[in-house]
Formats: C-alpha cells, structure tokens, sequence
C-alpha cells in the first residue's frame, strides 16, 4: 500500500469484520519515531492462527485464499527502520501495533487520515471509533460516541456529517502539525 492511512483502514475494516464494538486507532509522532496502533474488542484469534498472520496465505477469507493486509503493514514498519507486532485473545480483541523511523526514506507517507476516518464511520457498521494523533506532544481526540451524542439522532453517515468530520480532522491534524507526516 502506498500510504499508511490505506494500512490503518484495512486493518480497521478486519476489526469491523471480527464484530469489534470499539475500536481504537492510534496515531503517535514522538522524536524519530512514529506508531500506529489499531486495536479492537472484537472475537479476536486464537494463538494457532496468531502465529500465521503474517503470513500472506492465511486469511479468514472464503473468496480468495490470500490476506495481504497484515504482511503489508509488518513489511512497511519493517522496511522503515522500524518493528511491528500483533497480539490478540479469543473472545477479548486484537490489537496492531507497527512503528517507524519518521524520517527513514523508505517510510511510506501516512497519507489522508481524514479520508480513511470518513470512510470508516460512513458505513453501516456498528462499530464505534476512537480515533487519536498526536504529534511531539501536541494532539485530538475524535469518538464516535461524542459525536453520535451531539448529533441527536442525525446518522453520522448523513453526507453533511461526514464533511463536517473530514473538515475538522484536517484542521486539527493542521494544528498539531501532523499534515507533515
């Protein structure tokens, strides 16, 4: 994948798939590092198919015998200078975890967050997520859960809400100075 935006919705999407009811995406850009973490309470793996994951032909698909998703991002954090790691529990969640040398030139670009928030909340999953950037210590917050209480009863996936998200995670992802990364 040719932005890590397009990592954090494709793991965010198998957290959907697992019947997550929280999930939690993280976005941390500290000194020389930069960590991603996606994490999610739904049916989780058990340890057998934990130890495979990675491995680009093992996939819970029944339409292609093939699940790139994973080794992808293991590969991306790898190749950056950096590591990456999964741990998950039947029945309690997942969570992904890859960081990466910000500066490395392998580095992919992180990409569209706001696209890739958007495109997870516009759906019709009933997930709810936390969505977290920070960078040198600057950051936002943005929970699906607040905004769903401020909309009172208006769908989040209405046209004018998802504008509204995108516009003000741009903006903030502005303020904290995370567009650069």
């Amino acid at each position: 994948m040719r932005e890590l935006a397009l990592n954090i919705l494709d793991i965010a999407e198998n957290s959907v798939k697992a019947g997550a009811t929280l999930i939690r995406i993280s976005v941390k850009a500290e000194g020389e590092e930069l960590r991603i973490e996606i994490s999610d309470d739904g049916c989780g793996m058990d340890a057998e198919f934990l130890k495979r994951v990675t491995d680009p032909f093992t996939t819970t698909r029944t339409t292609r015998k093939v699940g790139m998703g994973i080794p992808l991002f293991k590969m991306a954090a790898e190749m950056a200078g950096g590591s990456f790691s999964i741990r998950s529990e039947k029945g309690v969640g997942t969570t992904v975890t890859a960081t990466f040398l910000r500066d490395h030139i392998d580095r992919a670009p992180l990409g569209d967050l706001s696209d890739t928030v958007v495109t997870l909340i516009g759906g019709e999953c009933k997930s709810e997520f936390v969505f977290e950037v920070s960078v040198d210590g600057k950051g936002f917050v943005f929970d699906t859960r607040e905004l769903k209480a401020e909309l009172d009863g208006v769908p989040v996936g209405e046209p004018e809400v998802l504008v509204f998200v995108r516009d003000m995670i741009k903006e903030n992802m502005i303020d904290i100075g995370g567009e650069t990364l």
